[in-house]
């Protein structure tokens, strides 16, 4: 049975997760007018794009939520931050910039800690601002549905009736003012913004276009690093970690890790850390830009690699980089708390982590423009004794060993030479002729025919689409897509 309603439950509590902005508000108030009763949760997540988070629940309370509450997500937020930076949970990366994933580590908190709050209210339906078009909507659906296997959802923007009165900020503001309703006018901006404590993230209208460049957004955790006009200066940083946790900025230990987290933000921030501009590939496989931000996370991230380097073996490395990879595509596909995504985190976390131990300098400049300065720490496997170029007194090996592991080399050169001979006398190299393998294989027995140009674009293609989907349709574009 579908979980997904497609019209207002009247007569029913919706809890819906509040912004504050002109889109939740009028959701509210449009709910109350139809029939049913919001009640507002908001997340503190120390967003930077709301600076007066303590105000939104009386916003919620004037628009007609019957239940108006602030939960605190901020310690929860950043400690899984933490884990995912432990495990190098990253799998966007772009000419060496990665993307930290910080939209989806608060999609997992605020999709779990929302929903255990509306459970204490006895609110059993959740609705939320995410589009059809986006990953969000499948984030809060599969982490609402882990918090509350009761939960049925509803979203106001996939019911036709709320997108055909309100599909636009015209509308919805047209709205507010005939209901004799507050409407805190805003200038509509080129793109959406969405931000937590680990990062922000910009994205749709104008980013949606290729030819339009980061230097389009105004940060707001940080600096137009590329404008010469802005005034850099040089500054020196050191990192502390202890068992895969940074737990000192300059010396300076923190009353808890939000102050650390913060303070990370604002040094990395005042130098314009963390920006990238990625393509990547959403949950439904379609591919989206996004522009990101995430000063902290790029300072911690650049200090633990460089300890992760100097403590670990190439295939714990391998392993540390691999694993990481995956652990970080399932959370961002709204897997977070799957169980392959805990055995994964519990292994990197265990196994990597907790032996990451010691400090590191940094000299930051603009952007990523950095030098590292010192790197210290009690458990190194990096020894420059072993490899020196000078006499030592205790050398590991000498030029005798090292004849004799090469000597060693040759059983596995042989073979390596064994099957480049065997591919040689099959056709399979140094032919003109190759023999028929993989695609042309397919070709050779029909299975690949005649491609002709415009398929893709037939399959994609839905057809005719009705009143309604087009309404939908518009609405996801105006709101965002993620």
């Amino acid at each position: 049975m579908s979980k997904v309603l497609t019209s207002l439950p009247t007569g029913e509590r919706v809890g819906i997760a509040f912004s504050g902005g002109l889109d939740t508000s009028v959701a509210v108030a449009w709910m109350r007018d139809k029939g049913a009763v919001p009640c507002t949760y908001t997340a503190d997540i120390g967003q930077y794009d709301e600076p007066d988070i303590a105000s939104v629940p009386g916003r919620a309370v004037a628009y007609g939520a019957e239940i108006a509450r602030l939960v605190d997500c901020r310690a929860a937020l950043v400690e899984e931050g933490l884990a995912a930076l432990t495990c190098g949970a990253f799998h966007i990366r772009s000419a060496g910039r990665a993307y930290f994933n910080t939209t989806p580590l608060g999609r997992a908190v605020t999709g779990t800690l929302l929903v255990r709050a509306m459970i204490e209210d006895d609110v059993q339906i959740w609705g939320d601002g995410s589009t059809f078009k986006g990953n969000d909507i499948e984030r809060f659906y599969r982490y609402g549905l882990l918090a509350n296997p009761h939960l049925r959802i509803y979203k106001p923007w996939l019911d036709a009736d709320f997108v055909s009165e309100l599909g636009g900020r015209k509308e919805m503001s047209e709205w507010l003012l005939a209901h004799g309703l507050p409407y805190r006018d805003s200038t509509e901006k080129a793109y959406s913004t969405d931000a937590n404590i680990w990062g922000a993230t910009h994205e749709a209208k104008t980013l949606e276009h290729l030819d339009t460049g980061i230097e389009t957004v105004d940060p707001i955790m940080g600096v137009r690093f590329w404008d010469p006009a802005v005034e850099i200066a040089t500054e020196d940083v050191t990192i502390g970690f202890d068992q895969g946790r940074p737990v000192t900025i300059n010396g300076k230990e923190f009353a808890t890790p939000v102050d650390l987290v913060m303070e990370a933000n604002t040094i990395g921030g005042r130098h314009g850390m963390g920006m990238s501009d990625q393509i990547e590939n959403r949950v439904i496989e379609a591919k989206s830009r996004g522009i990101y931000e995430a000063p902290g996370m790029a300072l911690l991230h650049a200090a633990y690699e460089r300890l992760v380097n100097a403590i670990h073996n190439e295939d714990t490395l391998a392993s540390y980089h691999n694993e990481g990879r995956r652990l970080g595509r399932l959370m961002y596909e709204g897997r977070w708390l799957d169980p392959q995504a805990l055995m994964l985190r519990e292994s990197l976390q265990r196994w990597v982590g907790t032996a990451v131990i010691g400090e590191v300098t940094l000299r930051l400049r603009r952007g990523e423009d950095y030098s590292i300065l010192d790197t210290s720490g009690p458990a190194f496997s990096y020894h420059p004794d072993k490899l020196s170029m000078e006499r030592t007194e205790d050398s590991a090996f000498g030029p005798v060993d090292r004849i004799g592991q090469l000597t060693m080399r040759n059983l596995d050169i042989a073979d390596s030479r064994a099957k480049l001979e065997q591919y040689a006398s099959l056709g399979m190299v140094g032919t003109d002729h190759p023999a028929l393998i993989g695609a042309a294989q397919a070709a050779s027995t029909g299975l690949i025919g005649a491609m002709p140009q415009g398929g893709a674009e037939a399959i994609a293609s839905r057809g005719p689409i009705s009143d309604d989907d087009e309404m939908l349709d518009r609405a996801a574009m105006e709101s965002g897509t993620d």
